[in-house]
C-alpha cells in the first residue's frame, strides 16, 4: 500500500481541485457564456495542478521513491500526469469561450503556452513521426534540451489565467496558486538550483575498462562528498562535462558494492550516447553524478529467490555479488544469460564469488549454444513450485515483460516480481 500513496495523493488533490471550485463557485456576473467559462476555468485549474505534479516529479526526490515504488515508477507517474495534462489542454481549449474581440495579454499568452507545450510533448508521444523527430534530431539528448523549456510555458499558461477576463473565484484561484508555486519552484530547482544544493556531485574518471568489444566499465572516485549509495542494486545519473556529446545525464546501474571506495558502472554500447562513450571516454575526465536511486534490493525479499540477468542486465547483480562479505542469507537460483560466451562480462569474477556461497546456485548460459532460458526450466531447477519465491530481473525490457507474464502464469504472485524499467523519456 505504501508504494501507491504517491499516486493516490495526486488523484485526491486533483479531485479536491474540482471540489473546491464546486463548493466555492465564482460569482455569476451575468455573462451569456458563464457556464462554459466556469467549466473552462475548472479544467484550466486542473491542468495547472497536473502539470505541477509532473514538474515536481522531474526533480527526482529520493525521499518520495518508497511512496511510488521506485524511481522508475515515479517516472511512469510523471508520464501519466503529463499525458493527462496534455490531453486535458485540448478539452480546455474546446470548452472555454474563445473571442477575437478586445484581446488581452492573457489571450496571446494562451496561444504561446499551447503551441509551446504541443511542440515539446508531441515528440515524446510520437517520436517516429518525421517532422516531429526533426525537432529533437531523433535523439534522447535533443529531446532533453527541448523538454527543459516546459516550465516556461507552464508559467506562461498560469499568467494567461490571471490576465484574461476571468470569473471572480478568490478561494479556488488561491488554491490553484499553491500548485503553481509548487510547479515553478520544482522547475527552477531542476534547471538552475540543483547543482548548488548537493544534488550533483563531482567525480573523476579513474579507469576506463573495455571487457569486450561493446562494453565499457567506468570507475569513478569522488572529488569530495560521495553520493548516498544505500544498498546494492541502485542506479545513478552521470554526465561527463568534458565532452559535448557526453554532457547529458543518463541513468546507469551501479555495479560496485555500496561500501566500495569508488563507483563502478558497466555500460553496453547500444545507442549514440553509449557508443560515443565506448569510443571517447578516457581516464582523468570529470564526471557529475546524481543519486543513488532505486528500490531493487534483494535483501527485502523472501528466503527463496530467483535472479535473472539478461546481457548487460548483470549490473545490479554484480553489485549484489560484490556486496557479499558474509554468508548469503537467502537461497538463490541465479541465471545469467547471454547470446555468446564473449558477452558474459566479469564471468570469472562471478564464478569466484559463487564458489564462496553454497546457497547461491548459478546458471551461466549462452543461448547460441544452450538455447533460450525458459521459466519452465527455472521452475524445474527450483523444485517445481515458485509461489513462495521472490523474483529479481534485469535485462532487455521485452525479455523482462515476457518472463514476468510467464512467472505469474506459473504461480508467482505479481507482488513477488521485482524489476526496474529504465525508460525515463
Amino acid at each position: 500500500m505504501k508504494n501507491k500513496l504517491g499516486n493516490i495523493l495526486f488523484i485526491v488533490l486533483a479531485l479536491l481541485t474540482i471540489v473546491v471550485w464546486l463548493v466555492f463557485p465564482p460569482i455569476n456576473d451575468g455573462r451569456e457564456d458563464f457556464a462554459r467559462t466556469y467549466a473552462g476555468e475548472v479544467l484550466g485549474s486542473l491542468l495547472i495542478v497536473l502539470m505541477s505534479f509532473a514538474l515536481f516529479l522531474s526533480t527526482r526526490p529520493r525521499w518520495a521513491e518508497p511512496y511510488f515504488g521506485g524511481m522508475d515508477k515515479m517516472y511512469a507517474a510523471h508520464r501519466n500526469v503529463a499525458t493527462s495534462a496534455f490531453l486535458l489542454m485540448f478539452v480546455h481549449l474546446l470548452v472555454v469561450p474563445i473571442t477575437t474581440i478586445n484581446l488581452r495579454l492573457g489571450n496571446y499568452l494562451a496561444i504561446i503556452s499551447f503551441l509551446g507545450i504541443v511542440v515539446i510533448v508531441l515528440p515524446t508521444l510520437a517520436p517516429r513521426i518525421p517532422f516531429l523527430s526533426k525537432l529533437t534530431n531523433a535523439s534522447y539528448e535533443g529531446w532533453k534540451k527541448l523538454h527543459k523549456l516546459i516550465g516556461i510555458f507552464f508559467i506562461a499558461g498560469y499568467i494567461h489565467a490571471l490576465t484574461i477576463d476571468a470569473l471572480s473565484a478568490f478561494i479556488a484561484i488561491n488554491w490553484v496558486q499553491l500548485f503553481f508555486i509548487l510547479g515553478t519552484v520544482s522547475y527552477i530547482y531542476t534547471e538552475f538550483l540543483g547543482k548548488w544544493v548537493g544534488k550533483y556531485l563531482p567525480y573523476t574518471v579513474t579507469e576506463v575498462n573495455r571487457p569486450n568489444v561493446s562494453t565499457t566499465e567506468i570507475v569513478m572516485k569522488a572529488k569530495g562528498k560521495s553520493i548516498q549509495h544505500a544498498h546494492a542494486g541502485q542506479f545513478l545519473f552521470v554526465r561527463f562535462p568534458g565532452d559535448k556529446v557526453l554532457n547529458e545525464a543518463h541513468p546507469f546501474t551501479i555495479s560496485s558494492a555500496p561500501q566500495a571506495d569508488e563507483l563502478r558502472v558497466t555500460v553496453k554500447a547500444a545507442g549514440d550516447f553509449t557508443r560515443h562513450l565506448f569510443q571517447h571516454l578516457q581516464p582523468g575526465m570529470d564526471a557529475v553524478v546524481e543519486g543513488a536511486y532505486g528500490l531493487f534490493n534483494y535483501k527485502t525479499g523472501a528466503e527463496k529467490q530467483i535472479w535473472v540477468a539478461g546481457g548487460i542486465g548483470i549490473t545490479p547483480f554484480l553489485s549484489f555479488l560484490r556486496d557479499l562479505k558474509t554468508e548469503l542469507a537467502h537461497d538463490v537460483h541465479f541465471y545469467y544469460t547471454v547470446r555468446h560466451p564473449e558477452e558474459a562480462v566479469f564471468k570469472d569474477e562471478i564464478e569466484a564469488i559463487i564458489k564462496q556461497h553454497p546457497k547461491l546456485k548459478a546458471h551461466i548460459r549462452f543461448s547460441s549454444q544452450h538455447g533460450s532460458l525458459s521459466v519452465d526450466e527455472i521452475a524445474k531447477n527450483a523444485g517445481g513450485n515458485l509461489s513462495a519465491h521472490h523474483v529479481y530481473m534485469c535485462g532487455p525490457f521485452p525479455m523482462v515483460q515476457a518472463f514476468e507474464k510467464k512467472f505469474i502464469e506459473t504461480g508467482v504472485p505479481s507482488g513477488n516480481i521485482h524489476f526496474e524499467e529504465f525508460n525515463f523519456r
